[in-house]
């Protein structure tokens, strides 16, 4: 480890233990300080304003979903996703849902397919905003965070409009959605195509040429292709090291595979390749989006979810006068369905990187085990040792741009 911090921090300065006047001060970030980005804490020696070492600690809202989880049945796991990464909800739901498919061996139709990548891609846009736009703040530029903070809420009116949430949305079904996209979804989707472009740009002219930005990014927490790969570190943070690695391309799901769009990279790692990386993704977002809303116009209009009686429920207004679907909407709230013995393990690409599902199926109502990979835990465990020898301030910055959500961190 010490190998590994000279590496990052080369002017990291010597403690002397037998100096008299060398005296180390412990220092909490966290759960409770502000600059934390959530409920989380960093334990730190400074010396001045310099971190020498710390050790981070986590735990503070630790909900043992996956032990919940393993006492319920697979439609009541949906909820606990949500409170995973709460700034992109939306792309957990789905990531679950898919992951139970794989298990009953589910065929999508390509219309919701294509329904699932829009709202997986503007969760992603929410989430980076979130991400960029308080890295602005940290650096002390709020301006920008108010204009693109404008632009996630009207992707909240679109994730309301389709499923009637907005933050934890429990959006979609095993199999596909609960009801079609209405008309002013798809309006508030294509308006969203065209306002949001002129904000990410001038969000952009903000930052990415302005000095002082630059100049508190720029070689901050510089992360080298290998350093990453062997802490397991996914999704953009991973892209900024120069490391091509995307689960949409490399795994595809949703028929990403039929869509055209770019994987940024960055060259040296640091903040403002993280930035850079996450700011270019949105942009690769909307064209995604353009391509899947074509993609839908060319689809049978009124598919919405895949023919499973067995697992997907029955529209509500049946199940309060028909009784053959109030015992299907039962036997399926309740895992009264008989389901295959398996192992599965199902990935995405979620906005902090791979968010994956492991399940162990016993064949019962509710899974033997359940494991979320969540980016978030996997790509904080670095944060101590590349604090070593940056300036508080820097460290601060650092934990800003690897976006770790705590909801995601602790599950």
């Amino acid at each position: 480890m010490s190998e590994f911090i000279s590496k990052i921090t080369p002017n990291q300065p010597v403690f002397d233990d037998n100096d008299p006047q060398d005296e180390l001060i412990t220092l909490n970030i966290g759960p409770t300080h502000p600059a934390t980005h959530g409920v989380f804490q960093n334990v730190v020696q400074i010396d001045g304003e310099r971190i020498v070492s710390g050790v981070s600690t986590i735990g503070y809202i630790h909900r043992a979903f996956e032990k919940i989880a393993e006492h319920r049945p697979f439609y009541q796991i949906t909820p606990l996703t949500d409170r995973l990464n709460y700034c992109s909800a939306p792309i957990n739901n789905m990531g679950w849902h898919m992951t139970v498919e794989k298990l009953l061996k589910i065929e999508i139709p390509k219309r919701v397919q294509y329904m699932r990548v829009i709202v997986m891609e503007l969760a992603r846009i929410a989430d980076h905003i979130i991400c960029n736009g308080i890295l602005g703040v940290d650096t002390g530029a709020f301006s920008g965070f108010l204009y693109v903070m404008q632009e996630r809420e009207f992707i909240y009116e679109i994730f309301e409009e389709i499923c009637g949430a907005r933050l934890t949305t429990n959006i979609g079904r095993i199999g596909g959605f609960e009801r079609d996209f209405n008309a002013v979804a798809f309006e508030k989707i294509r308006e969203f195509l065209k306002r949001y472009p002129p904000v990410l740009k001038e969000f952009e002219e903000m930052f990415v040429r302005n000095r002082i930005f630059i100049e508190r990014t720029s070689g901050v927490a510089a992360v080298t292709p290998e350093e990453a790969l062997d802490y397991s570190w996914s999704g953009p943070i991973l892209r900024a090291t120069g490391v091509d690695y995307d689960v949409r391309v490399q795994n595809p799901y949703c028929s990403y595979e039929e869509f055209d769009f770019d994987v940024p990279v960055g060259a040296t790692g640091d903040v403002y390749d993280r930035f850079m990386v996450r700011n270019e993704e949105m942009w690769q977002s909307l064209r995604i989006i353009e391509q899947a809303l074509e993609k839908i116009e060319k689809e049978p209009k009124g598919v919405f979810h895949a023919e499973v009686p067995d697992f997907y429920l029955p529209p509500k207004e049946q199940v309060y006068t028909n009784m053959e679907a109030l015992i299907y909407h039962f036997k399926i709230v309740m895992g009264e369905v008989d389901t295959p013995k398996a192992e599965v393990y199902h990935a995405v690409e979620g906005a902090n990187g791979e968010l994956g599902f492991y399940m162990i199926h016993d064949g019962g109502r509710s899974p033997y085990r359940l494991h979320f990979r969540r980016p978030s835990f996997v790509n904080y465990q670095m944060f101590a040792p590349m604090s070593a020898g940056m300036l508080i301030s820097d460290a601060i910055l650092n934990m800003s741009s690897l976006n770790v959500i705590a909801g995601e961190l602790d599950a």
